[in-house]
């Protein structure tokens, strides 16, 4: 008899097996789909009965969330009344790995007499159901289920499909970062969203800063006395030339015998990175990881390096932006 941890791993190896199926079998079907839901100009209505409506549920809450309305219509409550939530404008997607769902086949008559698109994603291409829509995607996998019954690669194929095809719409949409943010105002999501670099920037007196021709004793003192583990090298413009991070000490001690005798622009590293000020605290940490940094000073616009304050690593800890 096969241990649990064994039978967990068949169970993934076999859904992992689903959705690489899947994947490889994708063609211009795929596309037509994301042709149809992207120019759908009303909702996009998903039904399904069981398992499949879950995962209608969980699609069609994705597909909201990237800004392409969508809804979950359960097609035994369409027969009784339901059915006139749906619209002109819809587009329709069925989900039945049967694809003989009874209910679903006594309500697509309905569909059609309003004339929209239906769209079947289903695990038997030759059912009644498929033989309806106008697209058909298929998820013909094998279930983990070692009697090949209980929906669970089939599910958790379409799952994946779903997603794939949200990603689609989304990159049609060119839908950004900050179209996200304004539909996810809470949570953990929305704070990553909506805070900016300069809700959570250091200003004024707590900007680290020294001029190019400050002697090192000072520039050492100053770094310290911020707690930042930087500081801005400015020139008599206050335009920011350059920085000085712990790391530029440390290779400094390496390279001069005396520190002390030099000034700041002889251990700066030049142009510096910076970020605007009205840009998202996650741009910020991003950029922090691109480039191995823990700092950014923060510019009021780009054609302007006389910085407004400063962001540290910390400052997105403490936010719990990263």
């Amino acid at each position: 008899m096969n241990s649990i941890l064994e039978i967990g791993k068949e169970v993934l190896k076999k859904e992992a097996s689903a959705v690489l199926k899947v994947m490889d079998e994708l063609g211009e079907e795929f596309e037509k789909v994301v042709e149809i839901l992207h120019k759908c100009s009303g909702r996009v209505v998903f039904m399904g009965i069981g398992k499949s409506g879950l995962i209608c549920k969980k699609i069609a809450s994705t597909m909201s969330s990237i800004g392409t309305p969508s809804m979950f219509l359960h097609p035994a409550d369409s027969l009784h009344g339901d059915i006139g939530m749906l619209q002109r404008d819809d587009a329709v997607v069925i989900v039945s790995n049967s694809g003989e769902t009874e209910e679903i086949i006594k309500v697509i008559p309905w569909i059609k007499r309003m004339g929209l698109p239906i769209i079947v994603i289903t695990g038997n291409k030759e059912s009644t159901i498929a033989k309806e829509g106008d697209v058909v995607l298929c998820v013909i996998v094998e279930e983990a289920c070692p009697y090949n019954l209980i929906p669970t690669s089939s599910t958790t194929a379409t799952l994946a499909l779903g997603d794939a095809i949200a990603m689609a719409i989304m990159e049609k949409k060119r839908f950004k970062l900050e179209d996200f943010a304004n539909l996810h105002p809470g949570g953990a999501i929305g704070r990553k969203l909506f805070t900016k670099v300069e809700d959570l920037m250091h200003t004024g007196d707590e900007i680290p800063r020294v001029y190019e021709d400050t002697n090192m004793k000072y520039v050492i003192l100053e770094m310290t006395s911020k707690r930042l583990g930087v500081t801005g090298v400015f020139n008599k413009n206050e335009e920011l030339i350059g920085v000085i991070t712990d790391g530029d000490l440390r290779r400094a001690i390496e390279k001069y015998d005396n520190i002390l005798t030099k000034i700041a622009s002889d251990v700066m590293t030049k142009n510096p990175k910076t970020i605007k000020k009205d840009r998202l605290a996650t741009h910020a940490l991003k950029k922090m990881e691109d480039f191995s940094i823990t700092s950014l000073f923060v510019l009021e616009n780009e054609d302007d390096f006389r910085p407004v304050g400063i962001i540290h690593i910390h400052d997105l800890l403490k936010a719990k932006i990263a």
